[in-house]
């Protein structure tokens, strides 16, 4: 589709086009009962008519692409107007209308099920600009996944550059959105391209005698020179020699991508062929698409056009002329021909383009919250992040906090009053953790960090259908923790009120023990707890944080701000009174 418009102002072009597009159907609508009444006419009673037939069909074919045109441009404006609400709707983390990504929820991963990458008013919904089901899986993967620092960075590179071509990433949704509607698995048509060719030689004469032979049998017709009989016999010569490439036709009809797949692919190869990065990644996933020699859109727009004339052989425009020039055979050699010249190609487009959805989000989500801050990537197992934010929490309610973990210093005890912050604060970490690792900038002023391998546990609840309970669900979760942090791998962990499903004597004891273990390896986190006791005991390489309320006239005030040193007071006692338990 080349972009002759003005998209800039989509409201006022899109009006424009449903105009045109509503007096073109009255036409390409009078056009065919024209065409109807020549024949009838031309056969019962007057010739000559039938000549007429021709010129109208033309007109009636043009018509056609002029209205697919139109409706290819309309369908485009209403992706670009979709696309810019949801970029509003994202903007103000109003995320109630996008897609969860509930199906890759796991409870047993290491963090994406503590961090609320998926589900209701997660990552997920913040990120996601893919448009099909295999670009949807991949970006998905890639939030789940532990990136090694190489990746990282190369991937912040290419996202940096990309965020910067905001009408790129806006045209490549904006397509997706106008075209991709239902997706058709092309597992059939990945078969049939490896099928043998179905062409033979000897189908070279259907195409030379049928269009030569049939205009003689029409024109003899319609001057006089030939009774009806004739023209009907010829029909019946046509079905028959129809008939032996009848069975190719069918079943490359029935593998055929949707329609919608071909015109979403073959706009993101245009895309991608008038445009020049500057990043070594950016260039080797634009080198697939086109070369000096060749061009991926030109192979899929002849696709495209293949596709739609094996699909619509029923249309009773194409019958008429099928059966009277034979235009199957020319129709099975081009699409042979197809099928020879790009088969190594297609499925390897459809990777790329996936490849391309993920970048494309990343890079559009970068653009749009305007993150540019570089990762800080060391040899040494540290954090510090200076004012950094939640990205989900909306941008002029989130409170920033600076944190650091140096050399030495191995755990930090995190105290607190109730709803102060100190679990919103702990997936603050991880979150950025999580968006460093996939190439992108985190919510933060500045952010440095080791190659530390993130767990949580934070979210651990009973199961009924495996008789679990939460506090065997958490020490489970623990255990994990523990094998990978003693089998050296460089972990950073973030534990929410841990052991709170036993005693207060057991849960102070267990959690010095863990404490204690977790600290003679190399691994580094966070663990919150409201046992003030566990501030009192003097531990090397753990630190104390806490987050503070205040109370003003029966109301609990906080400032959600990390303070040094353990909470000197709790909130419990006076929340309770403010919910009508009444204390003697």
């Amino acid at each position: 589709m080349i972009l002759d418009f003005n998209y800039k102002e989509p409201e006022v072009t899109l009006k424009k086009t449903s105009k045109r597009i509503a007096g073109l159907s009255i036409s390409r609508l009078v056009l065919f009962f024209s065409m109807l009444a020549i024949i009838i006419v031309g056969l019962s009673e007057i010739r000559w008519v039938l000549f007429l037939f021709f010129p109208v069909s033309i007109l009636f074919v043009l018509s056609i692409k002029r209205f697919n045109k139109l409706k290819d441009r309309q369908a485009f404006l209403k992706g670009i107007l979709a696309v810019n609400d949801e970029n509003h709707f994202r903007k103000v983390r109003d995320l109630s209308r996008f897609d969860q990504g509930t199906e890759f929820i796991d409870k047993k991963h290491p963090f994406s099920n503590d961090l609320d990458l998926f589900g209701e008013h997660s990552l997920f919904q913040l990120l996601n600009h893919t448009v099909s089901g295999e670009g949807r899986y991949l970006l998905a993967q890639e939030m789940k996944a532990y990136h090694a620092v190489e990746k990282s960075q190369l991937r912040h590179s290419a996202i940096q550059e990309l965020s910067t071509k905001k009408d790129f990433l806006l045209h490549f949704e904006a397509f997706g959105k106008a075209f991709l509607k239902e997706e058709k698995a092309k597992t059939g048509f990945y078969e049939w391209i490896n099928t043998g060719n179905k062409w033979k030689d000897i189908f070279f004469l259907p195409i030379i005698i049928g269009p030569i032979v049939g205009l003689a049998v029409l024109l003899a017709t319609i001057v006089g020179y030939i009774t009806p009989g004739w023209f009907s016999l010829w029909v019946l010569i046509g079905a028959i020699v129809l008939s032996w490439v009848l069975r190719p036709l069918m079943a490359a009809s029935k593998v055929m991508p949707d329609e919608g797949d071909l015109k979403t692919y073959t706009a993101w190869a245009r895309l991608l062929e008038g445009i020049s990065f500057q990043d070594e990644m950016l260039q080797t996933l634009q080198k697939p698409i086109y070369d000096d020699q060749f061009k991926a859109s030109n192979s899929l727009k002849s696709l495209e056009q293949q596709s739609f004339m094996v699909q619509n052989r029923a249309n009773l425009v194409y019958m008429i002329f099928n059966f009277l020039f034979w235009t199957d055979y020319v129709v099975l050699w081009r699409l042979e021909r197809w099928k020879k010249r790009n088969k190594s190609h297609v499925h390897f487009w459809e990777t790329c383009f996936n490849e391309w959805q993920v970048l494309v989000s990343l890079a559009a989500f970068t653009e749009q919250e305007g993150t540019h801050t570089p990762v800080e990537w060391t040899s040494q197992f540290n954090l510090k992040a200076q004012e950094v934010k939640h990205p989900l929490i909306h941008p002029d309610k989130c409170v920033a906090n600076d944190f650091e973990l140096k050399d030495g210093e191995k755990i930090v005890l995190l105290t607190g009053s109730n709803m102060s912050g100190k679990t919103t604060f702990m997936r603050t970490i991880g979150i950025n953790l999580v968006l460093a690792g996939m190439g992108l900038s985190p919510f933060a002023k500045s952010f440095a960090t080791g190659p530390f391998q993130l767990f949580t546990s934070m979210r651990n609840t009973d199961s009924l259908g495996e008789s679990v309970s939460s506090f065997y669900a958490e020490l489970a979760r623990i255990k994990k923790l523990l094998d990978q942090a003693e089998s050296g791998l460089p972990i950073f962990f973030l534990l929410d009120e841990i052991l709170k499903g036993t005693n207060t004597t057991d849960r102070v004891m267990g959690s010095e023990a863990l404490i204690n273990q977790l600290r003679s390896t190399q691994s580094k986190g966070i663990i919150s707890t409201h046992d003030i006791e566990l501030a009192d005991l003097e531990i090397a390489g753990v630190l104390n944080f806490s987050f503070h309320s205040t109370i003003q006239q029966d109301e609990i005030i906080f400032d959600y701000k990390i303070k040094k040193g353990p909470c000197p007071s709790f909130n419990a006692h006076k929340l309770m009174e403010l919910m009508g338990i009444k204390f003697n």
